[in-house]
C-alpha cells in the first residue's frame, strides 16, 4: 500500500494518469503457491513477475495499448534477465532494462528529490519474512 501511494504522489507530481489495478492478493498467492521457502530471485519470482506481466499484458489489450514495458527492471533485486524471459510470453512486452546507463543511481536521486518511499527488499511477503529471520530492516 505504501508503494501504491507514493506511485500515486509521483503521477501526481509528473501529471501523469496512473492506471491502478484491483489488488488481489488470494490470486497472487495461488499463483505462487508451493515457492513461499524459495530463495528471493528464484523460481517464485518467476511466478510473480509471470503474474504481474499477464496482469499488465491484459491492461493493454483492453486499453489498445500495442506494448508495455516494467519499472521492475530498475530494481537491484530484480534481474532483468529473468523479467525479459517472462515477459516474452506476452505479446507487445518491450524488454526495456531501467537500471541500465545511470537508470538505478537516477532512481535513488528522483526519489530523494520527490519524498517518495524506497524499499529495501523485493516487495513480496516472503521476502520480507526472509529478511525479519536473517535481521535485516
Amino acid at each position: 500500500m505504501k508503494r501504491l501511494e507514493h506511485a500515486r504522489k509521483l503521477a501526481l507530481i509528473l501529471g501523469l494518469e496512473l492506471i491502478e489495478d484491483t489488488y488481489d492478493h488470494a490470486s497472487w498467492l495461488s499463483h505462487t503457491a508451493g515457492l513461499e521457502d524459495e530463495p528471493e530471485q528464484g523460481a517464485r519470482c518467476m511466478r510473480c513477475f509471470q503474474f504481474s506481466l499477464s496482469k499488465t499484458a491484459d491492461r493493454a489489450g483492453i486499453l489498445k495499448i500495442p506494448s508495455f514495458a516494467t519499472t521492475l527492471t530498475v530494481s537491484r533485486y530484480k534481474p532483468s534477465e529473468k523479467i525479459f524471459e517472462a515477459g516474452s510470453a506476452f505479446p507487445g512486452f518491450l524488454p526495456m532494462d531501467f537500471k541500465k546507463r545511470g537508470g538505478y543511481a537516477r532512481s535513488i536521486e528522483l526519489s530523494r528529490l520527490y519524498g517518495l518511499y524506497r524499499q529495501s527488499y523485493c516487495g513480496c511477503e516472503f521476502s520480507l519474512r526472509d529478511r525479519k529471520r536473517q535481521g535485516k530492516p
